[in-house]
């Protein structure tokens, strides 16, 4: 039975707004629901442990998805989610895989986790997939720190710049996802109209683009996973 840890923000907080964020609820609950429905062990892992602030507008009508309504009525997910382990408990060597949802909040923690940077090195160097989506490849820029090769000239995406207009959140950043991965040198890939589903797997490393792209994401980490 493969086993995936799953990596979520512990941030809420935005620049210039009173406005929070956090994990995008549906970026969660999509992938958990691939992998649980493949029969994979899930484990829910983030930087302050416990429960992880939801963004406030990953709950609106609109971006609901089905594995939201699920996820509402799966009281085994809710209490795994409520409760997520601490990220200096877990270790690379117990499981096959990790993904990273998003949200704005790891842009903040993320992003500037040195265990969670070691964490990733540790996946890759033992020939295990890293995957994130949306705003979660922004834990790749401090591993990047770390050792370059992982995003240098690597194929990826996440959200983009136009995404991020899009929904008025420029100012409340404190940089672009887009343009960070192209200062470390990533060759960035985008879909040709925003919030199309757009996926991007350049060796062990699987990036989606937004939210639509969760889904996709963690079925590409399962390909991956099944002929490995």
């Amino acid at each position: 039975m493969k086993k995936i840890l799953m990596v979520v923000t512990s941030h809420k907080e935005l620049l210039n707004t009173d406005s929070t964020t956090g994990l995008w609820i549906g970026e969660f609950t999509d992938p958990y629901y691939e992998f649980r429905d493949k029969n994979y062990t899930v484990v829910i892992a983030s930087p302050q442990g416990g429960q992880p602030p939801i963004d406030p507008m990953s709950k609106l009508t609109e971006h609901v998805t089905g594995s939201n309504r699920r996820f509402m009525d799966d009281d085994f997910a809710k209490h795994a989610l409520k409760h997520t382990l601490k990220l200096d408990e877990v270790s690379a060597a117990d499981f096959d895989a990790v993904f990273y949802p998003g949200g704005h909040g790891p842009m903040f923690d993320l992003a500037s986790s040195t265990t969670s940077a070691k964490l990733i090195v540790e996946f890759l160097s033992q020939h295990k997939p890293v995957a994130a989506v949306c705003h979660g490849p922004a834990a790749l820029l401090k591993a990047a720190e770390m050792e370059p090769s992982i995003l240098k000239g690597k194929k990826v995406t996440g959200f983009s710049n136009a995404e991020e207009k899009l929904v008025f959140r420029s100012d409340t950043m404190p940089y672009t996802l887009e343009d960070k991965l192209k200062e470390m040198g990533a060759e960035y890939h985008m879909a040709l109209l925003p919030f199309s589903s757009h996926v991007e797997t350049d060796g062990l490393l699987i990036t989606g683009q937004n939210p639509l792209s969760a889904g996709p994401t963690a079925e590409a980490l399962i390909a991956m996973l099944e002929t490995k």
